[in-house]
């Protein structure tokens, strides 16, 4: 999965110059949204003082502000319209490589269970979770290094905070805190996912392997034997639909109340009428992009559920390879 195009000379160009690029655009993007969260702060000031003074603002200032963002929005579309374009590709090329890996070994691969799944699917799966999850993953660490340093600095704006009192950084405290609470707690709650879903994949597997036998063969795909395969999906499908449903309960009631924390945190600094309207602005947003860069494994939980059960069937192809034993034993019912 990773040998075949990062230790390839056939692919070296593509897979180191393509991080390099991938890499670049994303910390671009991330430094025009610290130009944003900036905007923010400026803007909010002016229709503060627009509606609390009357006549301070004129409609050409107003109207300045907003051909600003605008500005600043439309280079940030161009720059994520063409590293999305790019990222496409580079992920294919990455598919490319794998699937030229894995045929070079067809011969000793063609025998094992949902090998042309695994060839065909689960490599294009592959590269379409790396895809979503790696940029996430490469987009919160570098909003991270961006827009922590700037809450530290705006949370010496705040005073007091509730229940402690008196606590320098409170801000970000608050949000490592918040955020690692709840990774901790989801992935506690989601512990059975990973396993239910790489089951879920050996029963689709050998569900589809009867049915293409039957296209060639009468005896095959016969109704006794297609209703047991089916009743194994749904019964694992079913399995998955109850323990996704109390991880999504805890997931969104999580998320839900993160809105809130920020507002908590500044109550008192609001009630005391010590920030403006648009430092209050500029500190809600950093605290959002802070938290959510350390929620990245609360956002992602789901795919990355995906991912490891893709991961584990190709690893399991891998070890035929080499004559390894298979690493991805079934999961107990």
């Amino acid at each position: 999965m990773f040998r075949s195009f990062f230790l390839s000379r056939e692919w070296f160009l593509w897979a180191w110059g393509g991080m390099v690029i991938i890499g670049g655009g994303t910390w671009y993007q991330v430094q025009v949204n610290v130009r944003i969260n900036e905007w923010f702060g400026e803007f909010y000031d002016v229709v503060q003082n627009a509606l609390g003074e009357p006549g301070s603002v004129t409609i050409e200032q107003f109207y300045g502000h907003l051909a600003t963002f605008a500005q600043v929005a439309g280079i940030f579309i161009v720059v994520a319209i063409f590293l999305s374009f790019f990222t496409k590709h580079w992920v294919f090329r990455w598919r490319h490589a794998m699937n030229d890996f894995y045929m070079s070994h067809w011969a000793r691969l063609r025998h094992i269970e949902g090998a042309s799944q695994r060839v065909q699917e689960d490599t294009r799966r592959f590269a379409a979770i790396m895809e979503t999850l790696g940029s996430n993953f490469l987009s919160s660490v570098l909003t991270l290094i961006a827009f922590l340093p700037i809450l530290w600095e705006l949370s010496k704006q705040v005073e007091e905070v509730p229940v402690l009192g008196e606590l320098d950084h409170a801000l970000v405290y608050g949000a490592v805190i918040f955020a690692l609470f709840g990774t901790v707690v989801l992935a506690a709650i989601g512990i059975k996912l990973p396993g239910l879903e790489f089951n879920n994949q050996k029963v689709e597997a050998a569900y589809r392997k009867e049915l293409v036998y039957g296209e060639d063969h009468e005896e095959r795909a016969d109704p006794p034997t297609v209703r047991e395969l089916f009743l194994n999906v749904r019964r694992n499908y079913f399995r998955l639909f109850f323990h996704y449903m109390y991880f999504d309960v805890a997931k969104w009631s999580y998320l839900q109340f993160g809105v809130l924390v920020p507002y908590i945190i500044l109550a008192p600094t609001i009630v005391a009428g010590t920030i403006t309207l648009g430092v209050m602005q500029q500190i809600v947003r950093a605290f959002g992009q802070v938290e959510n860069s350390f929620q990245f494994l609360v956002h992602s939980w789901s795919t990355i559920v995906e991912l490891i059960s893709v991961y584990k069937r190709l690893r399991a192809f891998e070890a035929a390879i080499y004559d390894q034993p298979d690493p991805t034993p079934q999961v107990a019912e």
